[in-house]
């Protein structure tokens, strides 16, 4: 009996008919295609891009090298060298992150207790070059002045999952 029905519904082209018919069902409906260097999705305030050094009001860098990033980090792409100051406190005389070892992980943001390193919402830093990927520290804080207000606004975003 089941090989009657299957040739039935062979000879009657059913399968492709249930095609047309779910095809059809979303012809006329809204499309959710984004065209994507006009349009663009938003993304979350979690979202893990380009890195940057954060600076305090008073435009003093943030960054106490304590290291800690540059223990967590599982790829070992931080490196990290301070010396200290007359005051006695530590700060940071060499801080570069290899790009091209990366994984976008974000522990160096979790890791770090005074949010000087985050990720930003930046994702479209392509190069020529695997040596343009090589960020120091003097770019890494200028990547950070330029992108200021949106790092602090996610980072109030995310603040009460933390």
């Amino acid at each position: 009996m089941s090989m009657i029905k299957r040739a039935v519904k062979t000879w009657l082209l059913m399968e492709l008919f249930r095609g047309l018919m779910l095809t059809g069902k979303y012809l006329f409906k809204k499309k959710i295609t984004v065209e994507y260097p006009e349009e663009r999705t938003p993304l979350s305030p979690r979202f893990r891009g380009l890195h940057a050094l954060r600076r305090y009001a008073s435009g003093e860098e943030r960054c106490i090298a304590c290291k800690l990033c540059e223990v967590v980090c599982p790829a070992l792409a931080i490196t990290i060298e301070s010396e200290e100051r007359d005051d006695g406190t530590r700060r940071t005389t060499r801080y570069d992150i290899d790009m091209t070892l990366c994984i976008y992980c974000g522990f160096c943001q979790e890791a770090c207790p005074v949010d000087a390193v985050v990720e930003t919402q930046v994702f479209e830093f392509a190069t020529e070059t695997r040596a343009e990927l090589y960020y120091t520290k003097d770019m890494l804080l200028k990547v950070g002045e330029r992108y200021e207000s949106e790092i602090a606004a996610n980072i109030a975003a995310d603040a009460r999952y933390r």
